[in-house]
């Protein structure tokens, strides 16, 4: 596995390629970067990229069942779900309505 610093930068760049109104999830990103049991560690990226120079849209990530798991690490803990329900997700509570239909997985989009 790539430095740390290496590997997170790649996790940013495949997530700035998810495209508004559709998510993915930690460990497709692992998986996609040759590092599938690397899901935590995207995770710990999501939660740095706030401070990353460039714009990262983690709200877009979630976990393997659509929860919104990483929601905490938002400045406000209602973030996450208003930024995904303005791009026309529909959520009922914290999981994604048509999870399936909704998401991006790297390994064939890229």
């Amino acid at each position: 596995m790539p430095n740390v610093s290496d590997f997170f930068n790649q996790v940013y760049e495949v997530v700035k390629q998810i495209p508004p109104g559709r998510v993915t999830s930690y460990g497709a990103i692992a998986a996609c970067l040759g590092s599938p049991g690397a899901a935590r560690m995207v995770g710990w990226a999501m939660n740095a990229s706030h401070s990353h120079p460039e714009f990262v849209p983690a709200h877009r990530v979630v976990n393997r069942n659509g929860l919104l798991t990483g929601k905490h690490h938002f400045d406000n803990p209602n973030a996450m779900q208003e930024l995904l329900e303005a791009e026309g997700l529909k959520l009922d509570g914290d999981k994604i309505l048509d999870f399936k239909e909704k998401f991006w997985d790297p390994m064939k989009e890229l």
